[in-house]
This record gives structure tokens, C-alpha cells and sequence, in this order.
């Protein structure tokens, strides 16, 4: 194992992105942890409000992330300086995506319904990083010296392989199905599924095909019916599992009386 971990990341200087994935998925971790110990009121955990304003993390979030990509640009990919910018960097980059939903809805959506989008963003970030760690340090031979001829054609072999696959990736993804093309990043044969299968009915691959094509239309209106009734329980159930869940929005009472 540390020959391998030596050849294949610490040798051709991917080392860094290592230590920025694991900087990012453990601050993530850590973050939601603060959080849900805060919402409940337990620990000695407080929220930072500095002269009444409230200090969201996505704010030393964004500073760290500057401080740590400007510092890996200059640093280069070995060395001490370059693992120590790559750990800023990831700690940051995982404080400014815990508040995704924040930036993008500009308002505090963290622990409403809108505030999953924030998780949903996490997993795709950690598992596209991921799949480039994997595809760089696992099968790629650039920049890994010592090996074969045939470890290298092995190599590209694997590399050529997920290439193509990245064409069913894009068609999943124009058939509206997200989750399902992150995840045939890391296997190919869900993407190669979610490609061959209905497009969503809202999607742009079924906007511009479906058009015409009553049938074609009808069959994934009711296909992404019974799929969004299957999954949602569980979809939601992993999301509270790894974020927490949302605060429940009250039923509106009834109208007053005249």
C-alpha cells in the first residue's frame, strides 16, 4: 500500500488534490455536526453574531478559499506549502458548499427544504473529485514513472473506457437525470441506463424530441410519476442522514372569521 500510495500519488504530485478531498468531506462532516448541536441547543457550541450580525461560515469559507487557491497556484503540486494550501483550500471550499443553498437563493434556507440543495451539491462535488482522484492516481499513467508496457496500456485502456463513458454521462444529464449521471461517473453502467432509458419530461432532451411524440411524452410523464413516488422516502431519509432535517413548515390555520 505505501509503495502504491508513494508511485501513484505522492511521485506525480497528486498528493494535494488527496489532501483537499479529505479536507473538504471532513469539514462538511464536522460542519453539519456544529450545526445540528447548535439547532439543538446542546453543547458548547453558539452561533457567531458579532454586533447583532449573524456570521454565516460561508463567509471565512470564501477567505479560505482564496488564501488556500492562491496559495496551491503558487506553491505547485509538491512540497509541504502545496499539502498545507490544498488542506485550506478544502477546508474552505467544504464551509462555502455546506451554504450553497444560501448563495444561491441569497436568503437563510439552511434548514428548510430548499437547504437540501446544499447536501445534494456536497455529494457531487466529493464525487466528482473522486472519480478524477481515481481515474489521475488509480489508472492514469501520466506522470507515474516504473511502469510496464502493459501496466500502461491497462491504464489507458481504463482511461479510454471512462472517456466514452462520459458520452452516456452528458446524454443522462440532458435527459434530466442528475443524480443518476454523478453516479454512472463512478459506474458506467448507470449511465449507461439512465442514457437508454426515458428522458424526464422537463428535460431538455425531452423538450426538444418528445415534442411530436405523444406517446414518447405520456410514457415519461408517468414513468418519472411512479419513479419520483419510489424514491423520494429514501432520497429524503439519506439527505436528513447526512444534513439533518429540515425545520417543518407549519400548516397554515384557518381563515379568520368575518
Amino acid at each position: 500500500m505505501g509503495h502504491w500510495l508513494h508511485q501513484n500519488i505522492v511521485e506525480p504530485g497528486k498528493l494535494p488534490l488527496l489532501l483537499a478531498l479529505s479536507a473538504f468531506v471532513l469539514t462538511f462532516a464536522v460542519t453539519r455536526f456544529v450545526t445540528r448541536m447548535i439547532r439543538a441547543g446542546k453543547g458548547p457550541f453558539r452561533d457567531i453574531t458579532p454586533g447583532g450580525v449573524h456570521i454565516h461560515h460561508v463567509v471565512p469559507g470564501v477567505v479560505l478559499s482564496v488564501v488556500g487557491g492562491f496559495g496551491a497556484v503558487a506553491s505547485g503540486r509538491q512540497g509541504m506549502a502545496a499539502g498545507i494550501c490544498a488542506v485550506v483550500f478544502g477546508v474552505g471550499a467544504g464551509l462555502v458548499l455546506d451554504e450553497f443553498a444560501l448563495i444561491l437563493h441569497l436568503d437563510d434556507v439552511y434548514w428548510t427544504e430548499e437547504g437540501r440543495q446544499s447536501v445534494e451539491v456536497v455529494v457531487l462535488t466529493a464525487s466528482l473529485v473522486l472519480l478524477v482522484l481515481l481515474v489521475l492516481a488509480g489508472f492514469s499513467p501520466l506522470g507515474v514513472d516504473e511502469l510496464s508496457g502493459d501496466e500502461q496500456q491497462d491504464r489507458l485502456g481504463v482511461v479510454l473506457t471512462y472517456g466514452g463513458n462520459f458520452g452516456f454521462v452528458l446524454i443522462a444529464l440532458f435527459k434530466g437525470k442528475a443524480r443518476m449521471a454523478v453516479i454512472g461517473t463512478l459506474v458506467p453502467l448507470i449511465a449507461f441506463i439512465a442514457a437508454v432509458r426515458l428522458a424526464r419530461p422537463a428535460s431538455p432532451w425531452a423538450r426538444r424530441l418528445y415534442h411530436n411524440r405523444h406517446r414518447a411524452r405520456a410514457r415519461a410523464l408517468l414513468r418519472a410519476y411512479h419513479h419520483d413516488v419510489r424514491w423520494a422516502g429514501p432520497r429524503r431519509r439519506f439527505q436528513d442522514l447526512i444534513g439533518g432535517a429540515p425545520d417543518r413548515t407549519p400548516l397554515p390555520g384557518p381563515p379568520p372569521e368575518p
